[in-house]
């Protein structure tokens, strides 16, 4: 183990006795499960399922979702494989409950998925040298994989004492985070060397991971291309549909602090020449809706049973994209104009056949983003003050909107075939049938 790993090894066991009151602020602020904090100390919830285990690992929502379709495809392929599911923050639990375990999950009370049996969700240990050789004297896998840019000194050390091959899937990494990671070569090149297969998402993710260690990175693509379209309930879109009626609509999706107020800047802008609009405001932390709806007199919640029947609606409600993207014509892609940005995924409403709208900053999308601009499905806008004057037009011209939308669901379909290239790559590490 290098100097720079045995640093790490050593502060992360020097900061236990602060985690605890870590911890307990996460819960304040309903970032974590107070009956679940043990998994967070390697304490596991759940017993191992008998025969062999594949641990899949991302960090939070966008890591953990984009490879539901991987758990899915390999769960058909080898159905003898039981699959461990974890991740760190209490929304990607819920999202990952609602999408595989059913109205009969409980995440707060435990990683039970009733509706996909053979698949279990923890939380990750923190990467204590001692929490972690606890949730790996456990679960014992088979065969660990890490989504996108997951990389834990500890966690990573245990596995190769252990002899538990790893991989690296949906490999990403920024120029930025590359020119972080620079700065500590050594440890970058030990811990990417840890990998017997990196994934990458695109050729440029692969050549910046090469240069810092990774050995030989594979391209089979973008796992979120993979995805099926967003869920949502018939009877409450037609109800929905029915209220907003012949408005004019469109949503402002996966807001961070600073997006609400772009918003409702848009929203004055353009509703100068519409006045019966609709603007749609979605927190990408639906925890911090009591907090928008302070600074919102005039919005209706969601979460509370407001309707869509004033002028903004506020939906801090979660797992709901797929209903409120289908209500409207364009969709506005947050944390996309605020430094440090870096945007969400633009195929969710794409792949519903809407108009996709972004700022500058969309660099944990960029070769998607892109596309979709190429294609004429998205408009790329330089700052926020574009944002009304170009909701405004576009909200005037519905065929366009129409050509747009059409557009969109195109290039969404476009890269079928990754998740067959990703499981055909993963067969040689996948352990044997008992």
């Amino acid at each position: 183990m290098s100097l720079a790993r045995r640093m790490w090894a050593a502060a992360a066991t020097a900061a236990g006795p602060g985690v605890p009151l870590w911890l307990s602020r996460r819960v304040a602020r309903g970032k974590e499960f107070a009956h679940r904090l043990g998994e967070r100390k390697g304490q596991a919830s759940q017993p191992r399922p008998a025969g062999r285990l594949v641990w899949m690992h991302g960090a939070s929502v966008g890591e953990t979702l984009s490879v539901v379709p991987l758990v899915h495809a390999l769960r058909a392929a080898r159905p003898d494989l039981a699959i461990l599911l974890t991740s760190g923050t209490a929304t990607s639990a819920r999202l990952l409950a609602s999408r595989l375990g059913g109205h009969r999950a409980r995440p707060e009370e435990s990683g039970a998925l009733p509706d996909t049996p053979g698949v279990l969700h923890q939380f990750v240990p923190l990467d204590r040298p001692a929490w972690v050789a606890r949730f790996l004297d456990h679960w014992r896998p088979d065969l660990a994989l890490f989504v996108e840019s997951e990389l834990w000194p500890n966690l990573l050390a245990a596995l190769i004492q252990r002899g538990t091959p790893a991989a690296l899937v949906n490999a990403r990494m920024s120029e930025r985070s590359a020119g972080r990671w620079a700065l500590a070569r050594g440890m970058a090149r030990g811990l990417l060397g840890s990998f017997r297969l990196v994934l990458a998402q695109s050729d440029e993710d692969a050549a910046r991971l090469a240069r810092l260690g990774a050995v030989r990175p594979i391209v089979p693509g973008n796992l979120k291309w993979a995805a099926p379209p967003l869920p949502a309930d018939h009877a409450e879109l037609t109800r929905l549909r029915g209220v907003i009626g012949g408005r004019p609509a469109w949503v402002m999706a996966s807001t961070h602090d600073g997006d609400e107020a772009i918003a409702l800047a848009a929203d004055s802008a353009i509703r100068a020449a519409r006045p019966d609009l609709l603007t749609i405001i979605v927190p990408r932390h639906p925890e911090r809706g009591a907090e928008l709806a302070a600074a919102m007199p005039h919005a209706t919640r969601r979460s509370e049973g407001g309707d869509p029947s004033g002028g903004i609606w506020l939906c801090d409600t979660l797992g709901e994209l797929g209903l409120i993207y289908r209500l409207a014509s364009v969709v506005v892609m947050g944390k996309s104009f605020n430094p440090p940005g870096g945007g969400q995924n633009p195929l969710e409403p794409a792949r519903l056949g809407r108009a996709v709208v972004f700022g500058p900053l969309m660099h944990n999308f960029p070769d998607i983003a892109a596309r979709l601009v190429a294609a004429d499905a998205a408009v790329s806008l330089p700052d926020p003050a574009a944002l009304g004057r170009t909701m405004t037009d576009l909200l005037n011209d519905p065929p366009l909107l129409a050509r747009m939308g059409d557009a969109a669901a195109r290039v969404a379909a476009q890269e079928a075939g990754v998740l067959d290239r990703t499981l055909e790559a993963l067969g040689p590490l996948l352990p044997p049938p008992v």
